[in-house]
């Protein structure tokens, strides 16, 4: 329904009105009336259109052979208008009075000034920023829904700025422009206001917080863009030009949804009117825009490599010249990042990429609140419901009140982002506590499209036991091993171990526990899954790979590097790695081995923790999901 104010006659009045094309303005023509009145007529200037309703009926126009209308209780004249004035007061309404006989006795005018306000944002997501589009102030999700959308601006397009560009009230380049949403203020009228009337675009306090909006000033002085709305700004008047006009702002997300906030900012232009010198202005006219602000969203290791990042420190020259070797065979490319930007950190990985952060307020962090704690599955479809941006996978601790647990405001962070529902696991049984330690997930060429990878120690004795009776039993372990305890391990000792058997049996029921949720959640079956040998070693009752974890891999689509486990010997070759050649090759992968001990490995790291990997984005667009 248009928006509609309402507007007070007097018999011999003379009323100026601003009327914003679109809208009505009605006023009560009974209550108005001089004594003596019975009837009245209306006549109006071509620009304008009126309506007679009594009781909430409307009735047509002016007929042929009609005049005038009745004077009963009830009758309500609207008008609006069709086009932008020119000058101010160029429209005027005539109300009528007359009484028996048809003899006129008063009359009422009302000169008008039309003028048209539109804020406007892509709100059917083709790029283009339509005049008043009927859905700009709602959001909807699936394939036929619509909404303007945000982006949250966390990374830092320049060098000069200290702080992410969503910290920063400036704009450094035309960079930061791209990160965010275009939104326009079209108005057309006079070439000046009527005095009295101010135009205004503000936020609600709730909503300041959350979105910034630029605007360009002195554009005929080199291009500057103000920040005009947003954290500390509540509103700012918008300066009238006059004519025809399109105004263009710039806004941008400060914040990520989460718990208390859905990702929903409203935007607002009001005109506002003073009834008298004194009076405080107040609106006649609203238009609202609405913006969804884009969740945090995580790239499964199946999709293509554009990127590789890793930090350079003083222990792995080496390990970095077999990156690039492994790079290269990908296609992609590798971003260095020496130590005067990593500043030591061999975790850290990507100048210039936004980052979250998220920190309770009074609890205790551990490292299951490390974002090595998260994995993302491909696209899967489970119990009939689809996840086309697949399904985020975080660590917990065995569902008793004991235990490590990720921090409530990252969880919360999580859940909160909806497009990619998060699957909690048991991660508490490891020592770093990470779901990457014992899941992960590499490309296949099959409609299923992966194959979902899970440290196994029961496969892992399972190959033992077949080499040990080939006669391989004294086939030795961790030749040419850098670690610490260099002491000759073989096949007969590993099997001879009883204590290492049961603590591994233990490592086993909980990858199982997991590994039952993960087919229900993520609709899989056993065919969907490789079991990739893997031993333990309990410390304080938590497990540590007792060698190198061959599960946190540097998958770069059929490229994968794989830390170098130091199996045993059988025939000059490792026989952990033939196994695992022989587990993914018939994926058309290609496995290279990565000597990765004294970097990563020895600080409870593998090769990928010690990578990051900038991969391209899904084809689907996350406003088509249905969450």
């Amino acid at each position: 329904m248009p928006w509609e104010r309402t507007l007070r006659l007097q018999p011999g009045s003379r009323i100026h009105a601003l009327c914003v094309l679109g809208t009505h303005i009605a006023t009560d023509v009974y209550g108005a009336a001089p004594a003596g009145a019975v009837a009245f007529g209306v006549k109006h200037t071509e620009g304008v259109n009126v309506e007679v309703a009594f009781r909430g009926q409307a009735e047509p126009g002016l007929l042929p052979g009609v005049s005038h209308w009745p004077l009963n209780e009830g009758a309500v004249l609207r008008f609006s208008m069709n086009r932008a004035s020119t000058e101010v007061n160029d429209n005027k309404v005539i109300v009528i009075f007359y009484a028996e006989g048809g003899q006129p006795i008063d009359q009422a005018r009302v000169f008008l000034t039309g003028i048209g306000i539109s804020l406007d944002v892509d709100a059917d997501r083709d790029g283009m920023v339509e005049k008043n589009n009927p859905n700009k102030a709602s959001w909807t999700w699936g394939p036929e829904g619509h909404g303007a959308i945000l982006l949250v601006t966390c990374d830092r397009d320049s060098p000069l700025s200290p702080a992410p560009d969503c910290d920063d009230e400036r704009v450094f380049s035309k960079e930061d422009l791209l990160d965010m949403s275009r939104m326009v203020l079209r108005i057309e009228g006079p070439q000046h206001l009527p005095r009295g009337y101010e135009i205004v675009l503000y936020v609600h306090m709730s909503d300041a917080d959350k979105v910034g909006v630029f605007h360009m000033q002195n554009p005929f002085f080199g291009q500057h863009y103000v920040h005009v709305l947003g954290r500390r700004k509540l509103c700012h008047v918008v300066q009238y030009t006059g004519g025809a006009a399109e105004l263009e702002f710039f806004v941008e997300g400060l914040q990520f949804p989460d718990e208390t906030f859905p990702g929903l900012i409203s935007i607002h232009v009001s005109l506002l009117e003073t009834l008298a010198e004194g009076i405080p202005l107040s609106p006649i006219f609203t238009d609202t825009v609405v913006f969804r602000v884009a969740p945090w969203i995580m790239m499964p290791s199946t999709l293509a490599p554009e990127n590789v990042f890793v930090c350079s420190v003083k222990d792995n020259y080496l390990y970095i010249k077999e990156i690039k070797n492994l790079v290269n065979k990908a296609g992609c490319d590798l971003k260095v990042c020496f130590g005067y930007i990593n500043r030591g950190d061999r975790w850290m990985q990507g100048p210039d990429f936004g980052y979250v952060r998220r920190e309770p307020l009074f609890k205790a962090i551990s490292s299951l609140d490390s974002f090595g704690n998260l994995e993302v599955s491909p696209p899967v479809t489970a119990a009939g419901k689809e996840y086309p941006l697949g399904r985020i996978l975080i660590g917990s601790s065995f569902p008793t009140p004991a235990g490590r647990r990720m921090t409530r405001v990252v969880r919360d962070f999580l859940f909160a982002q909806k497009v990619q529902a998060p699957v909690e696991l048991f991660s508490d049984w490891l020592a770093m506590g990470h779901v990457n330690e014992f899941v992960t997930f590499v490309p296949s060429p099959d409609a299923k499209r992966f194959r979902m990878l899970m440290a196994s120690p029961a496969a892992c004795y399972k190959l033992f036991r077949q080499k040990q009776k080939e006669g391989l039993g004294e086939a030795t372990m961790f030749k040419g091993y850098s670690g610490t305890d260099t002491k000759r391990v073989t096949i007969n000792k590993v099997l001879s171990n009883g204590i290492m058997m049961q603590q591994n049996q233990y490592v086993q029921r909980c990858i199982d526990w997991n590994r039952d949720i993960l087919k229900k959640e993520l609709g899989l079956t056993e065919e969907d899954i490789i079991d990739v040998p893997a031993l333990f070693k309990l410390d304080k009752g938590k497990a540590m790979p007792y060698f190198p974890n061959m599960v946190p891999m540097l998958i770069l689509s059929k490229e994968l590097g794989i830390p170098k486990p130091f199996g045993p010997l059988v025939g000059g070759e490792c026989c952990l790695e033939h196994h695992v050649r022989s587990l993914l090759e018939p994926l058309g992968l290609r496995c290279c081995f990565l000597e990765d001990i004294s970097s990563y490995h020895g600080r409870l790291g593998e090769v990928h923790c010690g990578t990051n990997v900038q991969r391209r984005p899904f084809a689907f667009r996350w406003w088509h999901v249905t969450p």
